[in-house]
């Protein structure tokens, strides 16, 4: 059920690959929800995923854009503002990859070359998608910048590897630009720290169904699922949270104030 909570809102999203994309559920609520929104991936991950079934889906277009790269992030803005006609309300960062995890490369004999990929591409890419728009000038006055997270950022998940010092990193980028996009124009920063979910990059870490189902036990409301995510996402991006800044914001279904659980006890 929409609130027209987006009305006339114009925003860019970040990592949409399929329909099982967190990114993919959000683009959706948010153009539900009345927000124009422009989508985009790295190329080689245009030519693996269906996105162009969700821009046709939302008639809008895709702007292919490596996230590492200034050069693409910058063009990626300026055809965004020139197609929106003035600046942006929303981003959306929902990126993250590490060759150590998909090669199932131990923790204890992580390939560095890999592992600062990971950085650039799950943490860095933040950080520079923030000062490229910051140097343009690019976000509307309380505009709303988000990023997914994960809670490995402050617990320890062995299979997760070098991805939890990518999202600590993360984290980290909201709260220090965060002060200066406040600063600069009253744009808020935050991330939100999502349960396990069922997604192609989340499916693919050794162990994930065992932690998945474990997760949905020790977390009183069960996990949240992408659909709620979205919902929480479009609040966010809403006026109605514009006070919320540099926060990391856990939506796990409580997951994260837990200790015990009877339920996994039982099981």
């Amino acid at each position: 059920m929409a609130h027209g909570l987006l009305n006339g809102k114009k925003g860019i999203i970040f990592g949409a690959l399929d329909d099982k994309s967190i990114a993919w559920h959000i683009a959706e609520r948010a153009h539900e929800e009345g927000a124009e929104v422009i989508l985009t991936n790295a190329p080689v991950a245009l030519r693996m995923g269906a996105i162009n079934e969700l821009a046709e889906k939302l008639d809008t277009q895709v702007i292919g854009a490596d996230a590492t790269s200034e050069e693409d992030l910058n063009n990626l803005l300026d055809v965004s503002m020139e197609k929106f006609g003035g600046k942006i309300d929303f981003i959306l960062h929902s990126i993250g990859m590490s060759l150590n995890v998909r090669k199932k490369r131990s923790y204890t004999d992580i390939k560095y070359e890999w592992m600062q990929k990971t950085f650039d591409i799950s943490a860095i890419s933040f950080h520079k998608l923030m000062q490229c728009a910051y140097k343009k000038d690019a976000m509307k006055e309380w505009g709303s910048i988000v990023g997914l997270t994960y809670i490995a950022a402050q617990r320890t998940f062995p299979d997760y590897s070098e991805m939890a010092e990518s999202k600590a990193l993360l984290e980290s980028f909201a709260r220090s630009f965060g002060y200066h996009w406040a600063k600069k124009n009253n744009v808020r920063v935050n991330t939100i720290s999502q349960s396990p979910t069922l997604t192609t990059a989340g499916t693919g870490v050794k162990g994930f169904e065992e932690f998945f189902s474990y997760s949905n036990k020790m977390s009183p409301l069960g996990n949240a699922d992408a659909a709620s995510c979205a919902d929480f996402c479009v609040t966010m991006f809403s006026d109605l949270t514009r006070m919320i800044t540099m926060q990391n914001l856990f939506h796990d279904g409580g997951f994260s104030s837990m200790g015990m659980s009877p339920e996994v006890l039982e099981s």
